[in-house]
């Protein structure tokens, strides 16, 4: 699994012109599944990006969790993140997995992020979907398991 984690200050995503999900202070993660990914990766990945310290404390140090500031996530599926466009224009996507096997991993990841306690919304899985952000810092991180 490949995530994209952006710190934002608000995120939001539309579906045929209706916003069906959006959050104030926290993480947009775009979450990428490839086809040997299993339960044990997103279960990792949920359990670290709860634990992640990407918020400032008082000194201006990134010392605070998610639970620490209140924060949500907004997670979206995004299997261009598996993308190959080494040769020629046009990229392949073959390792990214299909959707009877990302779905499951995906419900699965947002899922562990509730027990952890983390508050969150997503978007909708296989539909064309237009996000939009307010990236804070800019903090972007990609993690892979």
């Amino acid at each position: 699994m490949r995530l994209v984690i952006q710190r934002v200050s608000h995120a939001s995503v539309t579906v045929n012109g209706e916003i069906v999900a959006a959050i104030g202070l926290g993480y947009l993660v775009l979450v990428g599944v490839t086809h040997d990914d299993d339960d044990g990766k997103a279960d990792w990945l949920a359990r670290k990006v709860a634990g992640l310290r990407l918020f400032e404390d008082g000194r201006g140090l990134t010392n605070l969790s998610l639970a620490e500031v209140g924060g949500e996530v907004l997670a979206v599926s995004q299997f261009t993140l598996y993308a190959n466009a080494r040769k020629g224009r046009r990229p392949s996507f073959v390792a990214a997995a299909p959707p009877e096997v990302a779905e499951p991993l995906f419900e699965r990841f947002v899922d562990i992020l509730r027990q952890q306690g983390v508050p969150v919304q997503t978007g909708v899985f296989g539909a064309h979907m237009q996000v939009a952000l307010v990236n804070d810092g800019p903090v972007t991180l990609i993690l892979e398991r």
